[in-house]
């Protein structure tokens, strides 16, 4: 008996679609994790990209336990001297762009090289309700009925 093997061509990607209105941001993050490196099959393969195409919908409504909104720091630096910056999780979700919220909790619980970048290509997150994908017809995952947890009101 051999291991089985999946072969890029033989991967069946889905695409699903998930509601993030009122879920925590890091349990949604690990359950979307999961689903782009395809864990969640039994033909998961470590070096083939084998997940689904996952779509996330407002991902401004999503919220942190804690005071993670104003004590998370993202910090980034400008390449000059003395030019490291921070942004709390609070000053993100309420800018232009809250979006990066869930990319970047979802891209570092990604296995990081090529692999995991063509993986993170697979996610798209979009603030408001609006998607251009309904030509996909992706499957909705409710992630707040996978457990009490991961809802907050």
């Amino acid at each position: 008996m051999s291991t089985f093997s999946a072969k890029p061509a033989e991967v069946e990607k889905k695409w699903v679609i998930i509601d993030a209105s009122g879920l925590v941001v890091g349990r949604l993050a690990s359950i979307v994790a999961l689903r782009l490196r395809g864990k969640h099959r039994a033909t998961f393969t470590p070096h083939v990209d084998t997940g689904d195409n996952v779509i996330v919908i407002n991902a401004e409504k999503v919220v942190f336990t804690g005071n993670k909104l104003k004590n998370k720091k993202y910090y980034w630096h400008t390449g000059y001297p003395g030019g490291i910056k921070e942004r709390t999780a609070g000053n993100i979700l309420g800018g232009r762009f809250p979006n990066r919220v869930i990319e970047k909790a979802v891209e570092r619980m990604l296995p990081r090289g090529p692999l995991g970048r063509q993986q993170l290509s697979n996610l798209r997150v979009y603030p408001g309700a609006e998607h251009p994908h309904t030509a996909q017809q992706p499957q909705t995952l409710d992630v707040g009925a996978l457990n009490k947890k991961n809802v907050r009101s």
